[in-house]
């Protein structure tokens, strides 16, 4: 006899937009609802008249942008805390959604939350071992290790790690805390403000793109020196829709390496690819994350 996976409210909540889906895994899907992320009084009630018109559900998953609280015996566990989107810091997200809906709940980044899809049910199936990184609206990675989340003090922050910059490139870059971090640099906002022009106007042979894989392939060489990753699945905006990024990332990733770990499988196409879950990876992490909160194992990846 076949077990029914359990019927679970998904959440995305990322920084320009929200993707609600009802569903059991990518292939059954009953409902997906997508919102603008405004203020949070008003993006949270868009997002709880969506819950109420479903009705019942077996468990509620959370995939948040961040920073966010993920320690459970933190008084500010299921908040946002020092983002830099306005009016976010200090939002209660999780507490307040499974108090309202009465169902376990599980909370956590939308970069973990598309890594546990992704290797779930997508570009990393079969692997245990993986890092999702997102390039969009900001930059962050997901790492899962031995089919666990990387969790400790907190989660990750690879998107304000500082890079080696390509030379001759001294702009300022527009992250708030960091200025040029990886992610005032090559995030959306800051290859929009680079090239005075939304990204989808800049042609793939624009140099405004030369940095941009640059410090992308940065990020790849300094996940590949954690030792963790099998695959690096690259989604969100600026990746999605750009596919001359990924060959350009690779090259900069292997060149900023120079050699150093000389494992064949770093050099391969297949080493950074694109989510094969497209838009949905992040709502399907939402997805796992309700299901394992049902489960008991908030932290626990299991295969189907």
């Amino acid at each position: 006899m076949v077990s029914v996976p359990p019927l679970v409210a998904g959440i995305e909540l990322g920084g320009t937009k929200i993707v609600c889906l009802l569903a059991r895994g990518p292939d059954a899907i009953e409902d997906r609802v997508q919102l603008p992320t405004t203020r949070p009084e008003e993006t949270l009630a868009g997002i709880e008249r969506v819950l109420d018109g479903w009705g019942a559900f077996d468990a509620l998953g959370i995939a948040s942008f961040g920073p966010i609280s993920i320690d459970h015996e933190s008084a500010d566990y299921g908040h946002i805390t020092s983002t830099p989107k306005p009016h976010w810091a200090g939002t209660d997200v999780a507490k307040r959604l499974a108090a309202r809906y009465d169902v376990p709940t599980g909370f956590h980044t939308d970069v973990v939350g598309a890594a546990l899809a992704e290797a779930r049910w997508g570009a990393a199936r079969g692997l245990r071992d993986i890092a999702y990184a997102t390039v969009g609206t900001g930059i962050g990675v997901g790492l899962i290790a031995g089919g666990l989340p990387v969790d400790g003090l907190t989660h990750s922050e690879f998107g304000h790690i500082r890079p080696d910059r390509l030379a001759g490139d001294d702009w300022m870059g527009v992250c708030p805390f960091h200025g040029g971090c990886l992610e005032g640099l090559a995030a959306g906002p800051a290859i929009g403000a680079r090239a005075g022009k939304k990204g989808e106007d800049i042609a793939a042979d624009d140099p405004v793109w030369d940095p941009v894989a640059h410090v992308l392939g940065q990020l790849c060489h300094t996940l590949v020196l954690t030792g963790v990753p099998r695959r690096i699945v690259m989604g969100g905006g600026v990746m999605v829709g750009n596919d001359h990024l990924f060959p350009r990332v690779r090259a900069a990733m292997v060149k900023s390496l120079a050699g150093y770990i000389a494992l064949p499988e770093i050099t391969e196409p297949g080493f950074v690819v694109p989510p094969a879950l497209g838009g949905n990876a992040g709502p399907l992490g939402a997805i796992v994350l309700g299901a394992q909160a049902l489960e008991g194992q908030l932290k626990t990846f299991t295969t189907l």
